[in-house]
Order: structure tokens, then C-alpha cells, then sequence
């Protein structure tokens, strides 16, 4: 059984670190293929550069120091996979070259903080509208719903989920804006 050295110089079982794996991996796959997709021209490949950047990620995951930021080591994996899946991208009709994809990954990074803190402040905000407006948009945003499937599973029109989308899109996109900046305010060191 092989040891992993923990953040604290202790080390642990091959089991324990099977599952410490499986939970970040659980907890920030989403994230890392987000990240991935702001580098890369389609879903389709974000998708397949994810696949490539998981095996990788348990590969070398004996040199992850745990207790460290496993998401920026996670990043930092995919974003070489991307790197190597540019080939593939050179007969696509968006094409960028690497300065302008070292500047994306460069600005994405810059702006995780203000990312997580939007993320944290969508959640309380969701959990703010009523049960029926909550279940349409988190219904339509399910990946491969559309506004019908919303629209039926809340006894809505079509058009009546158009228009109450449209509403909670809004009343969403101010109460985050809201969130942020009272965030902000609160973490904002003063001379």
C-alpha cells in the first residue's frame, strides 16, 4: 500500500487518498470544466479535454500535496491539456492563438475570487425565490431542458414561462449584483 504525505507531514493510506480524490474531484469537476470551456471553441471539446484532464488529475494525484488549492493544481493540469488539444482546434472556424489563450487563463484565474463570490451569492438568491419560481429556472438550466420542459413541470404556457424567465432572470441578476457588492463592501480594508 502506498503512503501520500499529507499538508501537515503526515501521511495516509492509499484508500484514504482514493477518497480525498473522489471528494475534490466531486466538488470542483464542474468548476474545472468551466475553466476549461472559457479556453476552448465548443462544449463537445471542453467535454473531451475534461475527460483527459480527470485521468491526468488521478495519474499524478500522488504529487498533489493535500491540504494545498486543488482546484488552481487541477487548472493547471487541464490547462496543458488544452494546450495539447490545439492541434485539433487549428481547422476549426475560432482559432486563437496562444497569447490571446494565455490571456484568457490568465484573466479566468484573476477572477475566481469575484467568480466564487457570485457563485456563493447566486445560491442564497435562488434559495430566496419562491418554491414554484425556483423549480422553473432550475428546471430550464438543467443541462438538456428547454423553456417547454420548465413551463410543464411548473403548469405554466410556454409563454407564460418566456415571460416568467424573463422576470426571474432579472430579479436574480439583481439580487447577486445586490450580494456582490455587500461582499464587497464587507471585505473592502480600509488605510
Amino acid at each position: 500500500m502506498t503512503d501520500h504525505l499529507k499538508a501537515d507531514g503526515r501521511t495516509s493510506s492509499s484508500k484514504e487518498v482514493s477518497a480525498e480524490l473522489v471528494k475534490l474531484m466531486m466538488k470542483y469537476q464542474r468548476r474545472i470544466f468551466a475553466y476549461i470551456h472559457t479556453l476552448v471553441p465548443s462544449r463537445s471539446d471542453a467535454e473531451d479535454i475534461l475527460q483527459d484532464a480527470c485521468v491526468t488529475i488521478c495519474e499524478k494525484f500522488d504529487q498533489f500535496k493535500i491540504g494545498t488549492n486543488f482546484y488552481s493544481w487541477a487548472c493547471q493540469i487541464s490547462y496543458w491539456k488544452v494546450r495539447a488539444a490545439r492541434k485539433k482546434f487549428a481547422t476549426s472556424k475560432v482559432v486563437f492563438n496562444q497569447e490571446v489563450l494565455d490571456c484568457v487563463a490568465e484573466t479566468r484565474s484573476r477572477m475566481e475570487r469575484e467568480l466564487d463570490y457570485r457563485h456563493d451569492a447566486l445560491a442564497r438568491c435562488l434559495e430566496k425565490l419562491n418554491a414554484r419560481d425556483r423549480r422553473m429556472v432550475l428546471t430550464r438550466y438543467e443541462p438538456g431542458n428547454n423553456v417547454a420542459q420548465a413551463a410543464q413541470s411548473c403548469g405554466r404556457t410556454i409563454q407564460g414561462a418566456y415571460k416568467a424567465l424573463t422576470r426571474i432572470r432579472k430579479v436574480l441578476h439583481d439580487c447577486v449584483t445586490f450580494e456582490v457588492s455587500m461582499e464587497g463592501a464587507g471585505s473592502v480594508e480600509t488605510p
